[in-house]
């Protein structure tokens, strides 16, 4: 089974300042998933806090195969034993993804998580900005919860979306392994 949870905060601009960042912070974290856990390939658990809602959690956990991830803005494809997560070009204005972009491979067992922020547009008669942070959590072949100790991948592409310089807040190589206290 691979299991793979989103979880987003959407916010407008109007909620751009410290109060609202106030409002949302810790949003963004890990939860358990519902059980039991329907039994497939894959499984998503798709969480929304969304500003217009109260920033209320909002659940829904859906079952199928490999491309039921394009539903989350990820393709999975297989080398051999592993998983390799790549992250799909979405509708974002910023930043704007060209194409696919690996984030990962997954060995039996090992869990990845990708972070990410972004800026999108309403639709041409309704110009407004919102803003999306996601965290994601891949699980190959593990129902454990996520959220508990390090992941074994760690990919970081949050980066400003007010303006200001691009630079990225913390960045780390593609499909780089955590590295143990030891190796620091």
């Amino acid at each position: 089974m691979i299991l793979i949870q989103r979880i987003r905060v959407r916010w407008t601009a109007a909620a751009r300042g410290a109060p609202a960042a106030n409002a949302r912070r810790g949003l963004v974290r890990a939860m358990p998933p519902p059980r039991p856990l329907p039994d497939a390939e894959v499984v998503v658990h798709d969480v929304l806090a969304d500003q217009e809602a109260g920033y209320e959690h909002r659940e829904g956990v859906r079952a199928g195969g490999v491309a039921l991830a394009r539903e989350v803005g990820l393709w999975l494809g297989h080398d051999r034993a592993s998983v390799v997560v790549d992250r799909l070009p979405g509708s974002a204005a910023y930043p704007r993804a060209p194409g696919s972009a690996r984030l990962f491979t997954l060995a039996p067992g090992q869990v990845g998580r990708y972070r990410a922020n972004f800026r999108f547009t309403g639709c041409a008669c309704s110009p407004s900005w919102y803003y999306e942070e996601w965290l994601v959590h891949v699980g190959h072949g593990t129902g454990a919860p996520f959220g508990y100790g390090e992941p074994d991948r760690d990919v970081d592409h949050r980066v400003r979306l007010y303006g200001g310089a691009p630079a990225r807040l913390r960045d780390r190589p593609v499909d780089s392994p955590r590295r143990t206290p030891r190796e620091r």
